[in-house]
């Protein structure tokens, strides 16, 4: 009897600011590797480009595995609806991996990890976010996921940005006068309403507000989502500013929660089922004070609903759907 030929697979979990690869036979992960990001919104074509081909290397050769003999690829990509992005993945995969590729949203990948084929409700918060549903039957939706001028409520980005701005707010709010002679000095600086302003400019290593006004401002933007573990620093230490800020992106967060869950109850053959809620992302792995709020939000529409522990392992998803999904 001839012996049948070895399947092997390739999931790919690709984010705005790492990627995760994993490279799987039929019943087993062989090796996993994290790079930088490949996402065309990040990355120039260049740099994207030399960041997957110094990836998948490292993979092959940690697992022994080359690129051609790959049977299917999964790839769960932030913003895999834009052009930009979906057509640089396909062009960028097909031109190095052989066998069939699946380009699906980061957050379905993140599903199919918490609820493989099953219903249930996902919640990915890490440099962007997304929210994502399945029903009884199979139905996906989703929520969010707009990127970070539409929408991407409790991400990384929000945090930050919305760090920035509510800092900015508390010296309008402030009495007092912050300027003299058209500057702010650094003991008023330490002075101001919230511990953010100073926090943040040491993270940039700005020397005043003035400054900190001319950067947060420049073109192209920073990237606002470094500022979240700045604003986490401040709420531990009880700064309600910074708190305030990690409860309202948590709440946030927990409206398309809730808007998910709503079109999935009326989905259902039971109206009083409440669908598991699971979590993916750094933000809803390391961030305590956002997460609370989001579960008290939901919990105040949803008393029952069941939610996991921890956070999920999206490339899990990618396996599971690479293996058991080859596209139409």
């Amino acid at each position: 009897m001839k012996a049948s030929r070895m399947s092997f697979f390739l999931a790919v979990d690709a984010g705005g600011t790492k990627t995760d690869y994993a490279l799987a036979d039929d019943s087993r992960e062989l090796a996993r590797v994290r790079g930088d990001t490949i996402k065309r919104l990040r990355a120039d074509a260049d740099t994207a480009a030399r960041n997957l081909d110094h990836a998948l290397a490292e993979l092959a050769a940690r697992a022994g595995v080359p690129m051609h003999a790959i049977t299917r690829t999964c790839v769960g990509a932030a913003g895999e609806s834009v052009p930009l992005v979906a057509d640089w993945l396909r062009d960028a995969f097909s031109a190095r991996v052989s066998g069939d590729l699946l380009l699906l949203g980061d957050v379905e990948i993140a599903l199919d990890a918490a609820f493989p084929g099953q219903p249930g409700i996902l919640a990915l918060a890490g440099t962007g976010s997304n929210v994502a549903g399945r029903s009884h039957s199979g139905q996906l939706t989703n929520a969010g996921g707009w990127g970070p001028a539409l929408a991407d409520q409790g991400s990384g980005h929000r945090i930050g940005s919305e760090g920035l701005r509510a800092a900015f707010l508390a010296i309008d709010e402030a009495t007092g006068q912050m300027a003299q002679e058209g500057e702010v000095a650094q003991k008023e600086v330490k002075e101001t309403p919230t511990l953010l302003l100073p926090a943040i400019m040491e993270f940039w290593s700005l020397a005043s507000i003035d400054h900190l006004i001319e950067y947060a401002n420049s073109a192209p933007a920073p990237d606002f989502s470094r500022l979240t573990s700045v604003v986490l620093a401040c709420a531990t230490q009880g700064d309600a500013v910074a708190l305030s800020v990690l409860k309202q992106e948590g709440e946030d967060l927990a409206h398309l929660v809730n808007l998910v869950a709503r079109r999935l109850q009326r989905l259902a053959p039971d109206p009083s089922w409440v669908p598991p809620l699971a979590f993916a992302g750094g933000i809803l792995e390391k961030v305590a004070p956002l997460r609370q709020a989001l579960v008290a939000a939901v919990r105040a529409e949803f008393p029952s609903i069941q939610v996991r522990e921890g956070v999920v392992d999206p490339i899990a998803g990618a396996i599971w759907r690479a293996r058991a999904n080859p596209p139409a």
